[in-house]
């Protein structure tokens, strides 16, 4: 038999028409992934060490340099 669902919420879901036995043991066959975009940290590590001559206390107060906020 072939059925045709939807994963939601990490959940496969079959049409409500398909009544399958409680602990039957299935095989689930995907065609293709849609290709996933990296996540957004990964993006962003390509930016990771290219600023050079940072005040050695820019981590910790980098709201007083970039905003003008007091120094911590």
């Amino acid at each position: 038999m072939t059925f045709t669902g939807k994963v939601i919420k990490g959940a496969i879901v079959l049409p409500p028409h398909v009544k399958l036995p409680e602990g039957l043991q299935l095989e689930v066959n995907i065609p293709e992934l849609p290709a996933q975009e990296p996540a957004i940290h990964e993006r962003l590590m390509k930016f990771a060490g290219i600023i050079q001559n940072l005040p050695r206390d820019f981590a910790r107060n980098h709201d007083h340099y970039i905003h003008g906020a007091p120094k911590r």
